[in-house]
């Protein structure tokens, strides 16, 4: 055929991003988005008590 074989995997996976994308609802896409900012949130909190940790940690020394 002439192409070569990691074009056709890249084409493969565009192919399998789009068709992924397609097959979730409005409703859907929209509560992944907002639980994906929840967990960017939680995560943030999550290090900001780790460090608030430390340093309490390190004022009892």
């Amino acid at each position: 055929m002439g192409i070569r074989s990691n074009m056709l995997y890249r084409w493969k996976q565009q192919q399998e991003h789009q068709s992924s994308k397609e097959c979730l609802s409005e409703d859907e896409r929209a509560e992944l988005n907002r639980l994906r900012k929840e967990v960017k949130n939680l995560r943030t909190k999550k290090e900001i008590l780790k460090k608030a940790s430390g340093i309490d940690a390190q004022e009892m020394k």
